[in-house]
């Protein structure tokens, strides 16, 4: 140990030089545990009963949910003050609150998601039934809430999503990383999903920023919906495909590109590879290592 004062004053030193210290001396960042311990939180009062160790209470189902949303409530407040805080460090025009005043913006933006919850609910619970009439190893709804990976994934992403619309920095893609580290599957908060989404499996499926995806829609694992261009200056573009309503998309299949879009109806085959549009109720797969497309 005759070396560690030296290593710890080049240590030292590197944070100088190269920064990546979480604002020493300004306002702290949001925590990944408290965002993690939040969602928790919300996913527990969304379902009621199924992640408790113990029995629900019907009794007192009102105040036992009435302490549960307070409690996420503050800790909610206070992770995104903390994100409005860092953009308005930062000199985000539309986010400059000031100190004092990124409290209060908090706390609106909260009550507005509390507000959103009954409806996130709703749709949730259609996700719920196309993934129990979409599998048939499903045998419960219970069985999809308790451990389908694909459900856990849209159900953090329409959280999620509701920060990302308010312009919200940091939270967003905190909640989508910790359950795309629980699940593999990677979701944008940005992306635009519609109701009655089934993603069967999920491993690996990918689905960036910009895409917008119709009613009806299902996927398979290994499926990535994402952009022809990495350019940074294509930022603010739209650079990822539309899935229109009632689409199927197999395992592996690759679509992407902001100009391409599936047509409703269609059956997209595993493992193809797709940079342009695609009529209504069309069928692609491959066929002897050529990708084969059929109007149905």
């Amino acid at each position: 140990m005759k070396r560690l004062g030296a290593s710890i004053e080049n240590l030292v030193e590197a944070y100088r030089s190269h920064g990546l210290v979480n604002h020493s001396g300004g306002a702290n960042l949001p925590s990944r545990a408290s965002i993690e311990d939040i969602l928790q939180g919300l996913d527990e009062l969304l379902f009621p009963g199924f992640r408790e160790h113990e029995g629900l209470d019907h009794n007192n189902l009102h105040l036992n949910t009435a302490e549960r949303a307070y409690h996420i409530a503050r800790e909610l407040i206070r992770e995104v003050e903390k994100s409005m805080v860092f953009a308005s460090r930062m000199g985000a025009q539309d986010l400059s609150c000031g100190y004092a005043g990124c409290h209060a913006v908090a706390e609106l933006l909260v009550d507005d998601f509390f507000e959103e919850l009954p409806h996130i609910r709703a749709a949730l619970a259609r996700d719920m039934q196309a993934a129990f009439e979409g599998d048939p190893a499903a045998q419960s709804i219970e069985e999809v809430i308790l451990s389908y990976p694909g459900f856990d994934a849209i159900t953090v992403h329409r959280l999620a999503h509701f920060f990302w619309d308010r312009r919200v920095p940091l939270i967003p893609r905190m909640m989508s990383e910790v359950v795309h580290g629980r699940t593999g599957i990677d979701i944008h908060p940005g992306a635009a999903i519609g109701e009655s989404f089934f993603i069967d499996h999920g491993t690996g499926v990918v689905i960036g920023e910009t895409t917008v995806i119709g009613r009806n829609v299902k996927l398979y694992q290994g499926v990535t919906l994402g952009a022809l261009s990495v350019k940074k200056e294509k930022a603010h573009q739209k650079r990822h495909p539309t899935i229109e309503d009632n689409v199927t998309i197999y395992s592996g299949a690759t679509i992407l590109g902001g100009e391409t879009v599936i047509g409703r109806g269609s059956i997209i085959g595993g493992n193809v590879w797709i940079t342009a549009s695609v009529p209504p109720d069309t069928m692609v797969y491959t066929k002897t290592g050529q990708e084969m497309m059929e109007l149905s």
